[in-house]
């Protein structure tokens, strides 16, 4: 492992976990690997195009100054019938602190996936605007409305491939490292510090529930007895996705794998970057060094 300094990185989705991303390619970089390349899907996409963008750092100094309130501030309500959210406010917001670009000119290669809701189909965006790539393939179903390409509606990456080292399979790279956010839950060290005040945090999941799931109630009419209908939806989506990683991940057998366990957080606890980022450069350093020695 030592000679292997050109990697493809594989960055996989996970709602929030994905901050983690970001201390795993700070460590990836101290070490000395060059990345050539990048795919990802859903935040795996979003973190990958903005460090291929070269924002990265800008990026992480923003998303750790995000509070609680932020993140709701940050969702724009849509009243199509079909998703709660345009998804157009948090991408006019990043394009604002980073720039846009489109893909082929970016210094390294880089694939975002997609879903084609229709045909059922992952979608590989690897040229055009790199935050219309980004905001297709973030577009969690129910949550933010699809988006539309060359007549396509596309969803989540995340939904037929959450974790796509497909696209890094030609690269000409010493090897492939693959970052799971479903990885299963154990010990880590160190361990995620508990957010401030459990109750505090137990108050802030309900509020966030509450307030997606009032909404679904008012646009979607659902019943009063559906309470929870966002919880229910994002955890069974999570289920899902860690399956078919699972699944993935043996069908393509990257070199290397670095697995951020799935219980570390909520989907939609972003107000937790720093701690996160902290959880990708401890298991980085693990993984790496277990290879080292």
């Amino acid at each position: 492992m030592h000679a292997a300094k050109s990697i493809s990185l594989v960055l996989g989705s996970g709602g929030a976990r994905g901050m983690a991303h970001i201390g795993v390619i700070q460590v990836l970089e101290e070490r000395g690997f060059t990345i050539r390349s990048i795919s990802g899907s859903s935040v795996g996409a979003l973190v990958g195009g903005i460090y291929a963008a070269g924002e990265l750092e800008t990026y992480a100094k923003w998303v750790c100054a995000l509070e609680r309130l932020d993140v709701l501030r940050l969702l724009d309500l849509s009243f199509s019938g079909t998703a709660l959210f345009k998804g157009e406010r948090i991408i006019n917001t990043l394009k604002e602190l980073t720039g846009d670009q489109n893909i082929e000119d970016l210094p390294i290669s880089y694939t975002a996936v997609a879903t084609d809701l229709e045909k059922s189909k992952e979608v590989w965006l690897s040229r055009g605007p790199l935050f219309d790539a980004i905001r297709a393939s973030i577009a969690f179903p129910t949550v933010f409305s699809a988006f539309s390409w060359q007549g396509k509606k596309l969803v989540d990456g995340g939904l037929l491939n959450p974790i796509p080292i497909a696209p890094t399979l030609r690269d000409m790279t010493d090897c492939t490292i693959a970052v799971s956010l479903s990885g299963p839950s154990r010990s880590i060290h160190p361990p995620l510090p508990a957010p401030p005040g459990r109750k505090e945090m137990n108050r802030y999941h309900k509020m966030v529930v509450e307030f997606v799931d009032s909404l679904q109630k008012k646009n979607h009419r659902v019943a009063e007895d559906e309470a929870g209908l966002f919880d229910v939806i994002s955890k069974s989506l999570d289920a899902m996705q860690s399956t078919i990683a699972s699944f993935k991940l043996a069908a393509y057998s990257p070199d290397i794998v670095i697995e951020i366990p799935k219980a570390i957080c909520t989907i939609y606890e972003f107000e937790r970057a720093k701690e996160l980022i902290e959880v990708g450069r401890a298991e980085t350093e693990r993984v790496l060094d277990g290879f080292t020695r």
